[in-house]
């Protein structure tokens, strides 16, 4: 049966808008009339052509709504709560069904109700819960779809369910983490870029005035001043073009394949961010494949989504070849050894649970070993940075002083007694 997203007027007057299931728009009116609501206007959701086709006949108040017009996106936060809830209801023991019907009239964002409307509609047609999301990927990605496939198939769909919202909850953890660091040193840039420009283009030139109608010899640092702040000035709409045709190249190159390599080769290098990158992407990494592992998922699927959750092209290889070294009968941890870009700690702990029979315990212990050091790394990388840019940006603001000050200076010892 096709569904439909709607808009419409209920009786009190307030504006509403949901999905509902309808044999057509003319059923659709009728079932929304009976409960109060004038439909203004719906939208296809599912049904396909023949559907459409219906629609196109019968006419009435059909008009195309563009949901993303006024609705935000899905966000990991409310996919993290609904998976939780959704394990919460299952283990009390309520049909699937009936938990995804209780779960789509409870969601607000259209743009999450919609397709969970889909999958709703998909099993109760018979379809697996795995089958039904994966034919929303946008929502509900591999790893997603492979750990709820996995407790499906092992009778523990709602042990499986805890651990992803678990598992979600602590990526966005992370991530809020990461941004919330990089906020300081961006807006220092920006506003510090910001004042530089001003002080360049318009109180120089203003105040150096008077040294170039004196007509005397100023020193070299003035003299220096001066000339950069009259190019800034004369060119400033070709500095902004170049600056802004120099991003958009680098940005090019660097998501070609060689470039991308190359840029993150270098990344890894650097001293302090090298050594927090690599550690955010160990942790997700080490998450990622203990969460599915744990959850029953293969080895070799376990690892293609751990490789993707990686950012660092560099570190995706490493799994890659670690993968195929693993389809081969080797150990897991003497490829990840051979790779020489994974930490000794975290290798030692993965044979340890191969040994042992525990390598999902493990992934977890490290996962959450280096999350711990993220925070310990991101602390001392702010602390570093902080200093370093206001050094920079006071010596910037030192030598336009002084090199304005200095003809001050030697011009008031010109005109004093002798």
């Amino acid at each position: 049966m096709p569904m439909y997203a709607f808009k419409g007027i209920a009786s009190s007057g307030k504006t509403i808008s949901g999905v509902r299931d309808a044999d057509s728009p003319k059923g659709l009116r009728q079932n929304l009339r009976k409960d109060g609501v004038l439909v203004t206007s719906f939208e296809l959701s599912r049904g396909g052509k023949q559907a459409k086709a219906e629609n196109a006949k019968k006419g009435g108040l059909s008009r195309d709504v563009d949901l993303g017009g006024f609705l935000g996106g899905v966000k990991k936060t409310e996919i993290a709560t609904l998976t939780r809830q959704m394990a919460t209801l299952i283990r009390s023991g309520i049909p699937l069904a009936e938990t995804l019907g209780a779960l789509v009239e409870q969601i607000t964002n259209m743009r999450l109700k919609t397709p969970m409307s889909e999958v709703r509609t998909a099993v109760n047609e018979g379809s697996s819960l795995a089958d039904a999301m994966a034919k929303h990927p946008r929502i509900f990605d591999e790893l997603y779809v492979s750990m709820v496939r996995a407790g499906e198939l092992a009778g523990n769909l709602d042990e499986v369910l805890e651990r992803l919202s678990d598992f979600l909850e602590g990526a966005q953890k992370l991530k809020s983490k990461v941004q919330s660091a990089m906020i300081y040193p961006m807006v220092m840039v920006i506003v510090g870029g910001g004042i530089m420009a001003v002080l360049m283009i318009k109180v120089v030139p203003e105040i150096t005035t008077m040294f170039t109608q004196q007509g005397k010899t100023l020193p070299l640092n003035t003299r220096m001043l001066i000339a950069s702040s009259n190019f800034m000035g004369n060119h400033w709409k070709a500095i902004a073009i170049a600056m802004t045709a120099i991003g958009i190249l680098f940005s090019k190159w660097k998501s070609s394949p060689d470039g991308k390599k190359t840029w993150h080769t270098f990344v890894l290098q650097l001293p302090v961010l090298g050594q927090l990158v690599r550690t955010i992407n160990v942790s997700r990494f080490a998450r990622t494949l203990g969460t599915m592992l744990e959850s029953g998922v293969p080895m070799l699927r376990a690892l293609d989504t751990g490789k993707q959750i990686m950012g660092n092209v560099v570190l995706q290889a490493a799994v890659e070849e670690a993968k195929r070294a693993v389809t081969e009968g080797e150990s897991l941890a003497q490829t990840l050894k051979k790779s020489g870009q994974f930490p000794p700690t975290m290798i030692h702990m993965v044979a340890v649970g191969e040994r042992a029979g525990q390598l999902e315990q493990m992934l977890e212990r490290v996962a959450t070993t280096y999350e711990t050091e993220v925070d310990t790394k991101l602390s001392r990388f702010t602390a570093l940075l902080e200093p370093v840019m206001l050094v920079v940006m006071g010596g910037a603001v030192a030598f336009i002083v002084f090199s304005i000050l200095q003809p001050i200076m030697d011009l008031g010892q010109l005109s004093g007694p002798k």
